[in-house]
């Protein structure tokens, strides 16, 4: 049986992740830092439900106890992410008002928070004979793609959600050098209708999940250190 852990999954794309993988028979852990909807999520989804806030080493610390007593992890999801310069489905923090805050505030879930989820879960992911890890990116995040005229990516406005991505992008690419026995790879959802972007996306969370619930299920001889979409492989 494999188990998988989905960071940010009480909703969106981590809540459509997981009744995917429970489909395809993984044992899921839902990650949720609001207790009643995360046990909410668990009753409807049929899995099971970890209080995690990857912004709080003392949260993350509980959930690998809590993973480590039950058997192990093979597959973690890094979902979970914020894009604080979004407001009523539009961008309202370009470059010319963009501050540090916005930054430092995107930078602590999205970076920060996946690097901290990352090194606690590691250990427990080395024990597995199948170990994944699937990094959920943008197309925002992709350089060339930005600096290409007319491309969606780089008629988004705001600074602060691409750069982070961008950023675990790069984590992405490294972890995957440093533990060649793993498949990590990083994934683009596409512009899905969530509440990250206030609904404002033009795919369903079914479409969105399609990339993230394939990688998931990499096979110990898939690709790593890749940037897929569902069509497939992404410029960097």
């Amino acid at each position: 049986m494999t188990t998988t852990l989905i960071t940010g999954a009480n909703k969106g794309l981590g809540y459509e992740t997981a009744r995917r993988l429970v489909a395809a028979g993984h044992t899921v852990y839902i990650g949720s830092r609001d207790i009643e909807r995360g046990r909410r999520a668990a009753e409807e989804l049929g899995t099971r439900m970890l209080r995690l806030d990857i912004t709080d080493d003392a949260s993350v610390r509980a959930a690998v106890k809590v993973l480590e007593a039950d058997g192990g992890l093979d597959v973690l999801v890094n979902n979970a992410a914020l894009q604080a310069e979004m407001s009523d489905g539009a961008v309202v923090v370009g470059a010319a008002d963009l501050t540090a805050e916005v930054m430092r505030e995107t930078f602590e879930t999205n970076v920060f928070g996946t690097v901290r989820v990352l090194h606690a879960f590691l250990p427990l992911l080395q024990r597995s004979a199948a170990p994944v890890v699937v990094n959920v990116s943008s197309g925002t995040a992709s350089l060339s793609r930005a600096a290409t005229p007319g491309d969606p990516a780089r008629a988004y406005r705001g600074v602060a959600y691409p750069a982070s991505k961008a950023a675990l992008n790069m984590l992405t690419v490294k972890y995957a050098e440093a533990f060649p026995t793993m498949r990590i790879n990083a994934v683009e959802p596409g512009y899905t209708a969530t509440d990250l972007n206030q609904h404002a996306g033009t795919q369903t969370v079914e479409q969105g999940a399609e990339i993230i619930v394939r990688m998931a299920r990499t096979a110990p001889d898939g690709p790593t250190g890749g940037f897929f979409s569902a069509t497939g492989p992404m410029p960097w």
